[in-house]
């Protein structure tokens, strides 16, 4: 799991935002007491005597006059988008559970469509970067699954839609925890290896079905409990992972029409990092802002790779 910040995650209602950042200047400021909780530290000298330069957003140390930005080496490093739009943004992502297209922002925020896209696919890799911070653990079910726009005239994993690997954490009570969806070249023993090794505890016992790809699970450290199951019963087997799919499959569909299988990746990076905080409504938007301050600059020539 990520280490947890020193403040706690604040509750942040519609109402309250407004109130909380009329100007930029609160926004830079609240951004600022996330980033250096303890008080601002000099990366010169070390100083932490230092003041606000308002007008640009920076620290400016008192001892060595050197002035560092609020917003270098986060998701904002450079940005030419106000911190308030930025707030915003952020804010409606995080309140609507179905996920937030880049045309609704755009007609929101009253900005151009381009840059409505950067903001929110630069807000979806911040998702991504907190959720890489953790590993499922104990019980994990493991199955996998296919994006993507229908497939005429072939089925089952002869389709050419985008493949995923989907892994689901259980408590000890046998509900689900955190969830893990990664797309693949393959459905291979070389994926599912990769894939277990980066995201779950070594130790872990794996659930699967019978497909061949799975049985290096074993040789990788996990315990791996394979079942084959016949026709009606297999949804039985690997009962939260499908859940999870067909949620995960009515979040693209019910708010990302015409979805690039380019992006698909980024689309469910959403999924999972609403799924795992689906306790944590009400202080998405602090744990959103953390998750933004703490990432490291993406550039517009990054995600459209």
């Amino acid at each position: 799991m990520p280490e947890k910040r020193p403040l706690a995650y604040r509750e942040m209602s519609l109402l309250a935002f407004q109130a909380r950042f009329p100007t930029e200047r609160e926004c830079s400021e609240y951004l600022a007491g996330i980033r250096f909780p303890a008080g601002f530290l000099c990366p010169r000298c070390g100083s932490s005597a230092s003041g606000m330069v308002q007008t640009r957003a920076l620290w400016q140390c008192k001892a060595c006059r050197g002035q560092t930005s609020v917003l270098a080496g986060t998701m904002f490093h450079r940005t030419r988008t106000p911190l308030q739009q930025w707030f915003w943004a952020i804010f409606l992502t995080a309140r609507d559970k179905r996920g937030h297209s880049a045309l609704q922002l755009s007609k929101e925020l009253a900005i151009p469509y381009d840059r409505a896209w950067l903001i929110v696919h630069k807000i979806r890799a911040a998702m991504a970067n907190r959720d890489r911070q953790y590993k499922l653990n104990g019980i994990v079910e493991l199955d996998e699954a296919y994006f993507g726009a229908p497939d005429p005239g072939k089925r089952g994993r002869s389709t050419s839609r985008v493949k995923a690997l989907v892994a689901v954490g259980l408590t000890k009570a046998g509900k689900p925890s955190f969830a893990k969806i990664q797309t693949v070249k393959r459905l291979d023993g070389r994926s599912a290896k990769s894939f277990a090794q980066a995201g779950i505890t070594l130790g872990s016992t794996i659930r699967t079905d019978g497909l061949r790809a799975y049985r290096c699970l074993s040789q990788a450290g996990f315990g791996h409990e394979p079942t084959v199951a016949p026709g009606k019963t297999e949804e039985d087997v690997l009962h939260w992972t499908h859940i999870i799919i067909s949620n995960a499959k009515a979040f693209i569909t019910g708010t990302f029409h015409g979805l690039d299988d380019k992006h698909i990746q980024r689309y469910l990076d959403e999924f999972c990092y609403r799924f795992n905080r689906r306790h944590h409504e009400r202080e998405l938007f602090d744990r959103l802002l953390f998750a933004c301050a703490s990432a490291p600059p993406t550039s517009f020539d990054e995600l459209t790779q």
